[in-house]
């Protein structure tokens, strides 16, 4: 890991209730940098077989103890990888006490519905490791990007954003969220390879290259909607993904940080059970 990069220096500074005052632009955030890489694609592999054992334990602790829940939101433009990271880092943790929510377009039920309503439903519950594959930002990134979605009523969702995720950081919830910052021309050739590859086909989708025609303004909106909800309790995290493997460690070593932050133990030993033999 570079000596000079920290994890904190990819943190989207927090909301203040300053509509005009800091500013977030993805420009100012290199794709392709790789600061927390252990030196080549191998290394960080290996790296990353270290973390996924300690975060193993850790979400077993979790899981033990019924106390805390730990939500992960992963967010970012089509090809980012976000099921690859999922494949990658949790591929040693077990099912037990893990699960993950995808979201999509909102079916009819969901849409007659406020925008939270289908997300709270899967939230973490106590004991539990959640991903969120995609999440409530949708709500205020294709609305917004298709021009359905502006002025004072963007502002009033990204404020319920905050103050339901306050209202999970209240009840026992440890927020993490992660934005894959993927660069142009990498998204180019990852699409590019689902259509040359017919082994991927089933990965590509049409909508991809509709959504890449408004690159600009989904950047323009992440950047947007991360200004204005990234908070102490709920950070947001720019993660440079043009590299996967880079990607994988940097997700990792932030989640482990919250684990650690949260100084889980096991539940005590229980006196009841001293001095029996099983026969």
């Amino acid at each position: 890991m570079a000596k000079s990069a920290r994890l904190d220096d990819f943190r989207i500074p927090f909301f203040d209730g300053d509509k005009a005052g800091k500013r977030v632009s993805l420009a100012d955030f290199d794709a392709g940098a790789k600061p927390f890489s252990a030196g080549s694609k191998q290394a960080d592999r290996e790296r990353l077989a270290e973390y996924a054992v300690k975060l193993d334990e850790m979400q077993e602790r979790l899981h033990a103890q019924r106390r805390e829940r730990v939500l992960l939101i992963l967010q970012g433009m089509d090809t980012s990888g976000k099921d690859g990271t999922i494949r990658a880092v949790f591929h040693e943790v077990d099912p037990l006490g893990l699960r993950i929510a995808s979201f999509r377009a909102p079916t009819p039920d969901e849409a007659a519905h406020d925008f939270l309503w289908r997300v709270h439903r899967q939230t973490p519950a106590a004991g539990e490791l959640t991903i969120f594959n995609r999440s409530h930002y949708e709500d205020v990134l294709v609305p917004r990007v298709m021009g359905e979605l502006h002025g004072a009523e963007l502002e009033r969702r990204y404020a319920h954003i905050r103050h339901f995720e306050s209202l999970l950081a209240d009840s026992g919830t440890a927020i993490l969220k992660c934005f894959l910052h993927i660069s142009k021309d990498e998204q180019r050739e990852r699409l590019q390879a689902r259509i040359d590859d017919e082994t991927k086909h089933w990965k590509f989708d049409r909508s991809d290259l509709e959504a890449r025609e408004h690159w600009d303004k989904y950047q323009s909106a992440y950047a947007q909607a991360l200004a204005a909800t990234s908070t102490e309790r709920a950070p947001w995290y720019v993660i440079p993904a043009d590299s996967k493997s880079h990607r994988n460690v940097m997700v990792a070593a932030l989640l482990l940080r919250v684990f650690e932050g949260l100084k889980l133990e096991y539940p005590p030993a229980k006196e009841s059970l001293k001095g029996i033999t099983v026969t």
